[in-house]
């Protein structure tokens, strides 16, 4: 079968001759038409299709934007202020990278982005950050003061005050009905953090938020009717945080899930189920899109566009990439607990020393329990300095980022050396961005299979060149060639 596809927005009808040729002709008023003497077999009609038509259209209007399309917050800043106004620009939906940055950068940030956008939408990232509570305060303090509208939760392994704290700050009722200025997209992996963002936020945080003045108690009382996150995305096997869960399984149980808390709330208004994690190509868009996401969200792709806060040299490693040049490595906002992300494995080291520190971690209570010959290797191969010297370094960043942290690692020394060992994971990831010379073995470089696979799919194309790789041609790309995709499928089921 000749499967060259013309023109995406225009229908056609579909010919096929005896050898199995087909025919295209351009829908009109005609409806017998013949190639020569010779007669066609009529197939049927390919409709015409557009990529602002693809994927749910209540989750277009609801944000104001042209596609069915996100770009999802890559942290310290990698998902730029340039990246988010230039796709903010083309009306696509974009996150900041807003975890790891400091009050100050974030509000600078905020403030650039929004006197650059005016009242074009574009969302801001709030990380759940149980080991540094006043980041998470810090950012909702922040969303807030700037009437920022959008945030993307991400990495909530429960709801926190601050996340309900923030939807419900935005509630107020017009003309009896419930208007909700402030939007959340939770990005999530497990049906029960789903669960807990599809529900109304538990009565004690909202008794605490009115008693704390934070919250009114009418607001408190319509919180309480809605759910916490206005849409889902559903992520699977992403850079960065990731439980590496495989989409076609948990992207139809929590459509399914959804359903049945809507029925169960009787909610108006729709919560959107998208998908993230492993998407970097039309095929992987169509696929997803055919589950019924009502969206899709790119990450790691993005992070090798020309307005990505990384450096040249992580875009060209990027660029490199193969499906299977990553690695799950320890997470510096998570140290203790154990939790991993992923991250480039191709050209950096990082993984193997991090998973070392977290293994000393493990094994003993304080730093001056570590052996010698282990300290020497940790002073020499991994810190580059001594150990007195990265906990002097640390406690200067802690005094401005979070001093209850800081009191409490003074007097634990098991909370001093998680930080002292958080120092190379923060670190490592900076050293990426800024692309520190004599680091590049120490980079940490977020990056999922779907960079791989990207790289794959532009091979030969000028796309293959850094220098052309712009977050929202990317996006355009991406979305044309999902409709490419439909197309395809299309001429398959009427000439099968």
């Amino acid at each position: 079968m000749n499967t060259v596809l013309i023109n995406i927005n225009q229908a056609y009808h579909v010919f096929s001759d005896n050898n199995d040729q087909l025919h295209f002709e351009e829908v009109s008023n005609e409806k017998k038409i013949t190639s020569g003497n010779q007669a066609l077999n009529y197939c049927g009609k390919l409709p015409a299709i557009s990529p602002e038509h693809i994927g749910d259209k209540t989750f277009r209007e609801r944000y104001n934007i042209k596609y069915a399309y996100m770009t999802g917050a890559m942290a310290n800043g990698i998902a730029s202020e340039r990246m988010v106004i230039e796709l903010a620009k083309n009306n696509i939906l974009s996150s900041f990278g807003a975890a790891g940055l400091i009050p100050n950068r974030l509000e600078a940030a905020i403030i650039n982005i929004k006197s650059a956008l005016g009242n074009k939408t574009f969302a801001c990232n709030l990380i759940h950050s149980p080991s540094e509570e006043a980041l998470e305060r810090n950012g909702v303090e922040l969303f807030l003061k700037h009437h920022i509208r959008v945030v993307e939760a991400s990495a909530y392994m429960d709801l926190s005050p601050y996340i309900v704290w923030y939807k419900a700050a935005g509630l107020s009722e017009e003309q009896g009905m419930v208007k909700s200025e402030n939007k959340v997209i939770a990005k999530v992996s497990r049906l029960e953090v789903a669960a807990r963002f599809m529900q109304p936020p538990p009565a004690s945080i909202l008794d605490k938020l009115v008693e704390e003045k934070k919250i009114t108690v009418r607001q408190a009382q319509l919180a309480a009717g809605i759910s916490v996150a206005d849409d889902i995305t559903v992520e699977a096997d992403s850079g960065g945080h990731t439980d590496n869960r495989p989409l076609v399984c948990i992207l139809p149980a929590v459509i399914e899930l959804r359903n049945k808390i809507t029925r169960q709330y009787g909610y108006k208004d729709k919560i959107h189920i998208g998908a993230a994690g492993g998407i970097g190509t039309p095929t992987a868009a169509f696929s997803v899109f055919s589950m019924g996401a009502s969206y899709i969200v790119t990450g790691s792709v993005n992070q090798s566009c020309v307005e990505s806060g990384s450096s040249d040299m992580v875009r060209k490693l990027l660029a490199q990439a193969e499906m299977t040049d990553v690695i799950m490595a320890p997470a510096a906002d998570m140290f203790e607990m154990g939790v991993k992300l992923q991250v480039l494995k191709r050209g950096t080291m990082f993984a193997g020393r991090a998973q070392k520190l977290y293994e000393l971690y493990r094994s003993y209570n304080l730093i001056d329990a570590i052996p010698a010959a282990e300290k020497e290797k940790i002073e020499k191969q991994i810190f580059r300095r001594s150990l007195e010297e990265v906990w002097r370094d640390t406690k200067d960043f802690f005094r401005e980022r979070d001093i209850d942290l800081l009191n409490a690692a003074e007097a634990d020394p098991k909370i001093k050396m998680a930080l002292i060992f958080r120092w190379y994971l923060g670190l490592s990831s900076r050293w990426a961005n800024s692309g520190e010379k004599g680091r590049e073995l120490d980079y940490q470089i977020w990056c999922g299979p779907s960079m791989g696979a990207f790289n794959e799919w532009v091979k030969g194309t000028d796309l293959e060149k850094l220098e052309n790789r712009k977050v929202a041609r990317v996006a355009e790309e991406i979305m044309k060639g999902t409709c490419y995709c439909y197309r395809n499928n299309m001429l398959k089921s009427l000439t099968d």
